[in-house]
């Protein structure tokens, strides 16, 4: 374990407390709260929910607190600022989180989540960013920029391979060494080693079937040891199962408090000899490093200027809108358009998901209320339906059509109640309501200009995506989203948002769809690497929405891409991109890169950089985009690390996964790997080694004169035949076959002959 007391500001050392002090750092006073030691000038500090706003419990901290926290602004939950595929719009989200922290004297803020989206069903997917690693990293990291900027910490969590609600303080995720570094480790990393967080939070799960809390291959040898990370790794609430072992894997703190009962586990343990007290001084030497860091955060002043944050969040929710279809160009409406807007959800908006991240807002826009503010024909209204199922449904519709059928446009708010998307538990489908869907069927007959404005927190199934003209995915927009949504409505904003989880035609065409939730007490990730939309891809699957998609008011046009590898070994890659319409607009640009002909399974794409540009009508800019070497690496089960594989690699230039605009190749060097060769190896292990290979030809050579007998010399040629069968043969049991020109010994000799030259 890396020793970082040394690392500790002026002042209190571990070696200046008593045995009982340090044990009681390491755990919370209470339910927020870590202890204070006095003497010692030793402050508690808080730390409390994010991620997409503040949850600050009221009074005392002594419990959960989930209803009754201090009002704060509710930005849109990372399931919508993903979707605006711009981490500088993340980070200055996150520098109004760490206002509103410190305002509250918060040390720190638990968030952001950048676990994957492995499956539409989790509960929690509202929390996160994406099926991609590489956009939930960039995310990811914008958003912990932000907070840290003002003082404040930032948690990142669940680490690690927490993808699912079901079971989750007990289930392990059992994953592959490959999927669990390029998929569900990779994101972590990328937050880590470019925006290094005050806090890691470990997650309940079990992984490979070790507690994520008390692995030290997680905490320590991957954490710290690979990473970098300088911080303290804080449990989920209630993640700890056996202290003794996570202080001794590498986490610091437990949360919330045990009562002590753990402090003296620890205790005892130091005084047994089971836990090396070293170890304990290490923990309490990062504490103390926290605690420093809280103490210098400069002064924030309030009161809070609820306006301009709420302002923040209306723009931050208008970039998270994707409009999915404009069939026609309804969108954007006229002011003058005779309206009638359906749906429970446009007068109770459904703007965040429910949960440890629960918001009490500052404010809350509703839907209905602002179109009609922006509006100057028209506006009915019609619930159609009820949230929690009560009312006469018939009536309820009736008069929804009668609504759609007096007017030039229908919008119809639809999505998914609060009861279906919530931490703690998953979705069992992922299907709107039936009576949501009667309804639509019922006002498009009557009204066929109609538009679609979907609330929810994870995808939903489409299946009348054929028949409606406009289709707006509103996410959870948070509590400016009402306003967002009729901003974009109108033209007032153009959207510009993208999908950062394929949209799939049903629920079995999912990539986990059979290995989730898992079973007594496994869930096997039985898809690999092919997470997404690389699954969708491989399997060239048709989908309702692709990955990255996402349209706009204007059009955009992409010249010829150009890449070269620059002197850090990364692909430098241009682009010119130019607003081809009459409004002004934003397009996301996206790079994906593959490797025909790779050693190892590929998707047929991987994300690997993007750009978020702002043209006027008619203007043209030169987009620039770097894909960082290392990103292009796989992780190498032979050697355990990760390898860049050299040759031509496809770099194509993007509006989505399946919107392809520009195409370049780019010849990258690969790293070298270099297998020590055993009598195991394959026989086409042998022949292509760059060393072993030539050895053998000129062993060959040396044993028949300079020619092989009849037998050599056709399974040396035939590449189609008897070699081929034959390849992947160990080394040393081919020797045995009836034509083999080399014994045993010799290939022995050849085999130790050749390491001996690595």
């Amino acid at each position: 374990m890396t020793d970082t007391t040394e690392n500790s500001t002026d002042g209190v050392q571990p070696a200046d407390l008593t045995l009982a002090e340090k044990a009681s750092l390491t755990s919370g006073a209470d339910f927020w709260t870590t202890k204070a030691i006095d003497r010692a000038g030793l402050p508690s500090i808080t730390m409390t929910d994010g991620p997409h706003g503040l949850r600050k419990q009221r009074g005392t901290t002594d419990h959960l607190g989930l209803a009754d926290s201090v009002p704060a602004t509710c930005f849109p939950p990372a399931v919508g600022l993903g979707s605006s595929f711009d981490p500088e719009l993340a980070e200055r989200v996150g520098e109004a989180l760490g206002v509103e922290s410190a305002i509250e004297d918060v040390a720190v803020l638990l968030g952001p989540g950048v676990n994957i989206k492995r499956s539409p069903l989790c509960g929690r997917n509202f929390e996160y960013f994406s099926e991609d690693p590489i956009l939930s990293g960039v995310m990811g990291a914008g958003l912990v920029r932000g907070i840290q900027s003002k003082g404040v910490g930032a948690s990142l969590k669940h680490f690690a391979a927490n993808n699912q609600e079901f079971d989750r303080m007990r289930a392990s995720s059992d994953v592959d060494p490959r999927p669990l570094r390029e998929i569900y480790l990779r994101g972590f990393q990328r937050v880590v080693e470019d925006a290094q967080p005050w806090t890691v939070m470990c997650s309940y799960n079990r992984i490979n079937g070790v507690y994520a809390s008390e692995d030290p291959w997680l905490l320590t040898q991957v954490l710290r040891g690979e990473w970098g990370f300088e911080g303290v790794v804080v449990s989920d609430w209630g993640a700890v199962n056996d202290r003794v072992k996570g202080l001794s894997a590498g986490l610091d703190l437990e949360m919330p408090s045990s009562g002590g009962r753990t402090d003296a586990q620890l205790i005892a343990a130091v005084q047994d000899g089971t836990l090396d007290k070293r170890e304990l001084d290490v923990a309490v030497g990062r504490l103390i490093d926290l605690i420093r860091k809280a103490q210098t955060r400069p002064a924030i002043d309030g009161p809070l200027d609820v306006d301009a944050h709420h302002a923040l969040a209306r723009e931050v929710a208008g970039r998270s809108i994707v409009l999915l279809k404009n069939e026609g160009d309804l969108l954007p409406l006229a002011r003058e358009t005779k309206l009638a807007v359906i749906g429970a959800f446009a007068e109770q908006p459904r703007y965040q998901g429910a949960g440890s991240s629960l918001i009490n807002p500052t404010k809350l826009d509703k839907a209905i209320d602002e179109i009609r503010a922006l509006a100057t024909g028209a506006v009915s209204y019609a619930a159609g339906f009820t949230l929690d199922g009560s009312g006469d449904n018939a009536a309820l519709r009736k008069d929804a059509v009668a609504a759609a059928s007096a007017a030039d446009v229908a919008v119809v708010f639809l999505g998914l109640p609060a009861a279906a998307e919530s931490e703690g538990y998953d979705r069992e489908h992922i299907d709107l309501p039936a009576v949501q869907l009667e309804l639509l069927d019922a006002v498009l007959a009557a009204n066929s200009r109609t538009v679609v404005v979907l609330s929810n927190g994870a995808v939903v199934s489409l299946p009348f995506r054929d028949r409606v003209p406009s289709i707006v995915e509103g996410w959870l927009l948070g509590q400016a989203g009402g306003g967002a949504i009729a901003d974009v409505l109108y033209g007032i904003v153009n959207p510009s948002g993208k999908l950062t989880e394929t949209i799939p035609l049903r629920l079995q065409d999912t990539p986990s769809y059979g290995n989730f939730p898992g079973e007594f007490g496994h869930v096997r990730y039985g898809e690999g690497i092919l997470v997404g939309y690389r699954w969708y891809d491989a399997r060239d699957l048709d989908v309702a929405y692709p990955f990255g998609h996402g349209l706009s008011y204007t059009t955009f046009s992409y010249g010829d891409a150009s890449a070269a590898v620059n002197a850090n070994g990364d692909i430098a890659v241009t682009v010119a991109v130019t607003n081809t319409g009459a409004m002004a607009g934003r397009e996301t640009v996206q790079l994906y890169t593959s490797l025909a002909r790779s050693v190892v399974e590929r998707a047929p794409r991987e994300l690997k950089a993007f750009a978020s540009v702002a043209l006027e009508s008619g203007e043209t800019r030169e987009v620039s985009l770097t894909v960082r070497r290392k990103d292009l690496a796989y992780w190498d089960i032979r050697v355990d690390r990760w390898v860049v594989e050299g040759g031509e690699y496809t770099v194509e230039v993007a509006a989505s996964s399946r919107d392809i605009r520009s195409t370049v190749t780019v010849a990258v060097d690969g790293d070298a790997v270099r297998l020590p060769l055993t009598m195991e190896s394959s026989v086409a292990d042998l022949l292509t080694d760059p060393i072993a290979g030539p050895l053998v030809q000129k062993a060959m050579s040396e044993l028949f004169g300079g020619a092989m007998d009849a037998a050599a010399a056709s399974m040396m040629a035939d590449e189609d035949g008897l070699l081929k069968i034959l390849s992947s043969f160990p080394i040393g049991r081919i020797t045995s076959f009836p034509g083999t020109p080399l014994t045993y010994q010799q290939v022995e000799a050849l085999v130790a002959t050749a390491n001996a030259q690595r």
